[in-house]
């Protein structure tokens, strides 16, 4: 499959007299692996909950493989496969008892489910925990627990939300390897990141976003002759989000209320 696989037209949120994404543009082709990019308050998880349907717009659209986000939620997050910032899962059930009833929530089979399940606990050395329950899995754990239910369904476009916070090593190395391989296949990986070396190794194209808004997008070359040829991402970054700082980006709406998402969770 060809085409696009995300696109975003004139997207706005707003949370009272805050806005955490203010007219944004953006388009993601198949097959590609994409880095979404900015400080923190930039937006980017905001974006990133929008794609998902978690949230409904104030203004724009966000369509999924041809289908709106949030009208179509259903339907669209079947071809998704997301691995948030913090997964958490109930503490009740085992790993594997997750991973299954993903699998199981996209149709798959028990035969199949187990089969990549395996697969991909040995790859991410999580095999050997699979048995226990998710409660005393370490963070690092949960992460690799929560890529497994993202990739158990070899979704169309894959979302990570700072995939590599809390991982190894050797778990980040499995996830860059992992993230490859879904490309290869024709698939595209959409992630947000703050490690502007990580994301310079992997990355197609990256999108840089300030204040909510699109900074500038494209691939590294394209930015290289619009900002200056030869600079690193990072020089490009902070070329482009220069006086953005944390404290501005972050800013609470006017009643001094700190802005949170539905799920009460402060704008990012």
């Amino acid at each position: 499959m060809s085409g696009l696989v995300v696109e975003i037209h004139d997207l706005v949120k707003r949370y009272g007299g805050f806005t955490a994404v203010d007219g944004l543009s953006l388009s993601i082709p198949r097959p590609s692996l994409f880095a979404l990019l900015g400080p923190n308050g930039a937006g980017k998880t905001t974006t990133i909950k929008l794609l998902m349907g978690m949230l409904q717009p104030t203004a724009g659209t966000v369509r999924v493989c041809g289908l709106d986000a949030f009208r179509d939620g259903v339907a669209a997050k079947a071809r998704i496969g997301y691995l948030p910032d913090e997964p958490s899962f109930y503490d009740f059930l085992r790993g594997r008892e997750i991973v299954r009833f993903a699998g199981e929530m996209h149709g798959l089979n028990r035969r199949t489910i187990d089969e990549r399940c395996n697969m991909l606990g040995d790859r991410l050395q999580l095999s050997d925990a699979l048995d226990e329950f998710a409660e005393n899995y370490s963070r690092g754990m949960k992460k690799k627990l929560g890529l497994m239910c993202a990739l158990i369904h070899e979704p169309e476009l894959l979302i990570l939300d700072e995939p590599t916070n809390g991982l190894d090593p050797h778990g980040t190395v499995v996830l860059h390897a992992l993230m490859r391989e879904a490309v290869a296949a024709g698939r595209t990986v959409l992630f947000s990141t703050h490690l502007l070396e990580q994301a310079e190794r992997l990355c197609d194209r990256v999108a840089v976003m300030s204040r909510g808004r699109l900074a500038a997008e494209g691939t590294l070359e394209d930015l290289r002759q619009r900002f200056g040829t030869g600079a690193s991402l990072e020089t490009l970054f902070f070329e482009l989000t220069e006086g953005a700082t944390d404290s501005e980006l972050a800013a609470p709406p006017s009643n001094g209320v700190e802005a949170t998402a539905a799920s009460g969770e402060p704008v990012r």
